[in-house]
């Protein structure tokens, strides 16, 4: 018997007993002295005159914007190898099947069309468009279909993958009746304010749906490396066709571009994520006047600061990020900022973690002087850092995870082994073995390695870590800077 049989029994059964428990109720009821009618109340004319001044609020918003939101079309030419006949070479119906026996010839390719959908906003009269770099990405025809249902062909004057942001420019002779959005301020989002989503969610153009600002500041919904992620979230109706629609606020102005939800089933679930129009501004001016994006640079390598590590370095919060690692001859090192300082603000702005200040670095123009407030040996100093231009080739380290607690053979490191490592010009011991269920393993230490300090102490002999060690005898942890191919951390061991 499976499980639909058997749930429609029990809807049977418990129908059967409502009914009954219904009679028994009524016949109670009939012996029962008769009450008094439920007079209805009407409803207060103050809260229907509420209630229809939000609804003309929603009904004026769209009104407002629709008219700026187009639905993209893209198209590109896919070539699949023919599929083989099942049957083989002699089989005598091949000529019906549409098969002709032919062994000389190689395998034919069948070309496709492969389409996508999504949606933009028009953000000019010069006929540019803002919408998502996965909506375009690697198509090849591209067209905009407007609100009043003119349709154009469109081409891509840029695309970001970082922060999945791209904009199109209308082929040809511009309308003169585009109606460009307004952008509005998403720095001035407050949670809980009402917006409004459009876009063509499943083909369906011009839809609005309407949710609060749930949160903000979300990172780590692209599990890519070097993504500048710092995502509004929401709960107005966001799905396939959104992307690259704007989300707007009570005054029609467009404070994120729909960009991804988080779902288990394919579709919308109550969280939705938009890139912050402040983010995308930058990225879309960049892209419009050189076609690329241009990014400030420090040239270190950052870490969360947990409460562990906080007091590693006398700190009695967690606000701010430690430098782990500083690459030489880069802004940072130029202007004397050291591994081991915490970054407290950036150009007058609080520094709450990597993925914050990462976003701030960005946004801020090469060339420009930023005053860094740090904390270094426990005490506080500004250094000014004239801000340098991202490579195009870098890739910012990830947050490294919670250290654990010892248990670990080293190595000094010959020439040799830094060669074959890639720890060439570096001093220090590498780790050739971790024990498991140790205090190392538990810190995310591995074989290969490289340990350049610990407890603020270089190492770079077996006699070195040896003093370290016995120094911290007795000491509940141990602060170790480790290096290996993803960047260099601090980690804290425990001892047994």
């Amino acid at each position: 018997m499976n499980s639909k049989y058997l749930s429609t029994i029990g809807l049977s059964l418990g129908l059967a007993l409502f009914v009954a428990t219904g009679l028994l109720l009524t016949t109670g009821s009939d012996r029962a002295q008769p009450e008094a009618a439920h007079t209805v109340q009407p409803v207060s004319a103050r809260s229907v005159a509420a209630l229809q001044e939000m609804s003309d609020t929603f009904a004026e918003v769209a009104e407002r914007v629709k008219p700026s939101v187009v639905t993209v079309y893209s198209e590109k030419s896919v070539k699949l190898p023919d599929m083989q006949f099942p049957f083989g070479e002699d089989f005598p119906f091949r000529w019906f099947f549409g098969h002709p026996p032919d062994r000389r010839s190689p395998p034919r390719e069948r070309q496709f069309r492969q389409s996508g959908m999504g949606s933009g906003i028009i953000v000019d009269k010069d006929g540019h468009i803002l919408t998502n770099h996965h909506v375009v990405r690697d198509m090849t025809d591209i067209s905009v279909k407007l609100a009043s249902g003119a349709r154009y062909d469109a081409e891509l004057v840029g695309s970001d993958p970082k922060t999945d942001l791209a904009v199109l420019r209308i082929k040809g002779k511009v309308p003169r009746d585009l109606v460009p959005a307004e952008l509005g301020d998403s720095e001035a989002l407050r949670v809980g304010d009402w917006v409004l989503a459009v876009g063509a969610p499943f083909g369906y153009e011009q839809t609005v749906t309407a949710g609060i600002i749930s949160a903000k500041g979300r990172v780590g919904i692209d599990r890519s490396r070097d993504k500048y992620e710092d995502f509004i979230q929401t709960d107005a109706a966001i799905n396939p066709g959104n992307s690259g629609g704007p989300l707007v606020n009570l005054r029609g102005q467009v404070i994120g571009i729909n960009t991804a939800i988080a779902t288990s089933v394919g579709q919308f679930a109550g969280v939705g994520f938009a890139i912050p129009v402040n983010m995308a501004q930058h990225v879309m001016h960049d892209l419009i006047t050189d076609g690329k994006v241009t990014r400030g640079y420090l040239g270190v390598i950052i870490q969360d600061l947990n409460p562990e590590l906080a007091e590693q370095f006398g700190i009695t919060d967690t606000q701010g990020v430690l430098i782990s690692q500083l690459n030489a001859d880069t802004p940072a090192a130029q202007a004397g900022l050291r591994v081991g300082d915490v970054i407290r603000q950036f150009d007058g702005r609080a520094v709450e973690n990597v993925q914050q200040l990462r976003n701030l670095v960005a946004n801020t123009a090469p060339g420009k002087s930023v005053p860094v407030r740090v904390i270094r040996d426990g005490q506080e100093r500004t250094v000014n850092v004239t801000v340098g231009e991202l490579p195009a080739d870098d890739v910012a380290a990830s947050p490294v995870t919670a250290p654990g607690k010892l248990g670990l053979t080293v190595q000094p490191l010959t020439p040799e082994k830094a060669g074959e490592l890639g720890y060439e010009g570096e001093t220090g011991l590498v780790v050739t073995e971790v024990d498991d269920g140790s205090p190392a393993a538990a810190a995310g230490i591995q074989p290969g390695d490289l340990i350049l300090e610990i407890n603020r102490a270089k190492v770079a002999t077996l006699a070195e870590f040896r003093a370290a060690i016995e120094k911290a005898a007795g000491k509940e942890t141990l602060l170790v800077l480790v290096k290996n191919q993803t960047g260099t951390r601090f980690a804290i061991l425990r001892q047994k």
